[in-house]
């Protein structure tokens, strides 16, 4: 049997990276990343922004909120939908397999 992995700082920043690199190309690839760039300015907790950057291991604020609206843009609804749901299967619907 394989001892499971040891989690580490330096792994962390491994997995981060890779989610960040996935959902920037999904976000590329939804056409969200092309056309002309706007500027925007905003007033964020120094904290805020320092705790985003520490977990993403991105040193750019420009990097972070892309990253972060390009979550934003491609978030699952899924959870919504399927209580949007609760009552449209019939009662008497066999679900047994």
């Amino acid at each position: 049997m394989n001892a499971p992995a040891k989690i580490t700082p330096e792994s962390l920043l491994r997995i981060a990276e890779e989610r960040r690199t996935l959902v920037l190309a999904a976000a590329r690839g939804a056409g969200l990343l092309g056309g002309s760039r706007s500027a925007i300015g905003v007033r964020v907790p120094g904290p805020l922004i320092e705790a985003a950057k520490a977990k993403t291991g991105v040193s750019s604020t420009t990097e972070i909120v892309e990253y972060a609206l390009a979550k934003l843009a491609l978030e699952d609804d899924f959870g919504a939908k399927l209580v949007a749901r609760r009552g449209t299967i019939p009662k008497d619907l066999n679900l047994e397999f």
